[in-house]
C-alpha cells in the first residue's frame, strides 16, 4: 500500500463513510465542533486566506427558520439532524489576509482590491476548506449530510449578510438506523487521470 494513513483511518474517513440521512439523537457538543475545526483549519487554501464561515442552528427557533428554506426532499432530516452548520464565503476575507500572511500583506490591496476577484476567490478556497470540514467531522466520528438543495437567496437573508454566499447546509451526527443509501458507482483511476 503506497498511502501513510492507515486502513482503519482511510475507511473511517473516505472508504466506509457515507452521507447521512438520519441520525440518532445523541447530541454534538460545542467541544467536538472546536476539535473539528482546530483540526481542517490547517488545509491548504490560496494565500492562506480563510474565507469559510460556519453558522451554527442550534436553537430550536433557528432550526425552524431554516428548514422552511430546505428544499422538500431536504426539510425533515434539517429538522430532525442533532446539529446543523451553514457554511458560506465571506466574500471580505481580504481584511484577514495581513494577518494570515504576515510575510506578504500588500496581497490584500495587491490581488483582492476587486470585489468580483474576492467573491471568485471565496467561493473556490470556502468550498476547499467545506470539504475539510466534511472529512474533519468524518474524523470526529460523526457523520455529514452536505446538502445543496436549498433557497440560498432566502438563508442569506435569514441568517447572513451581503457579503456572506451561502454554499450548502450540512446535517451533523451520529448516524441513525439506516442512515446512509448503498454506495454509488465512482469513476476509475483511468477515466479520471491523465498524464502527459
Amino acid at each position: 500500500m503506497s498511502l501513510v494513513l492507515d486502513s482503519a483511518a482511510q475507511d473511517l474517513l473516505f472508504r466506509e463513510a457515507r452521507t447521512a440521512n438520519s441520525f440518532s439523537d445523541e447530541p454534538v457538543t460545542e467541544e467536538q465542533v472546536q476539535a473539528i475545526y482546530d483540526l481542517v483549519k490547517f488545509g491548504p487554501t490560496a494565500f492562506n486566506q480563510t474565507p469559510l464561515r460556519i453558522t451554527l442552528v442550534r436553537s430550536p427557533e433557528a432550526r425552524e427558520r431554516l428548514v422552511k428554506h430546505m428544499a422538500e426532499g431536504n426539510a425533515a432530516k434539517t429538522a430532525a439532524a442533532p446539529l446543523v452548520a451553514i457554511l458560506s464565503a465571506d466574500n471580505e476575507f481580504h481584511e484577514e489576509l495581513p494577518q494570515l500572511l504576515p510575510h506578504f500583506p500588500q496581497a490584500k490591496d495587491l490581488f483582492f482590491a476587486e470585489r468580483p476577484v474576492r467573491e471568485q476567490s471565496a467561493l473556490l478556497n470556502a468550498a476547499l476548506q467545506a470539504a475539510y470540514f466534511i472529512v474533519g467531522v468524518r474524523a470526529a466520528g460523526l457523520a455529514a449530510g452536505p446538502m445543496t438543495g436549498a433557497d440560498f437567496a432566502g438563508i442569506q437573508k435569514e441568517f447572513l449578510d451581503a457579503d456572506h454566499t451561502p454554499l450548502m447546509v450540512v446535517n451533523i451526527g451520529k448516524p441513525g438506523e439506516d442512515a446512509a443509501f448503498a454506495r454509488s458507482p465512482r469513476l476509475a483511476f483511468d477515466e479520471v487521470v491523465t498524464t502527459v
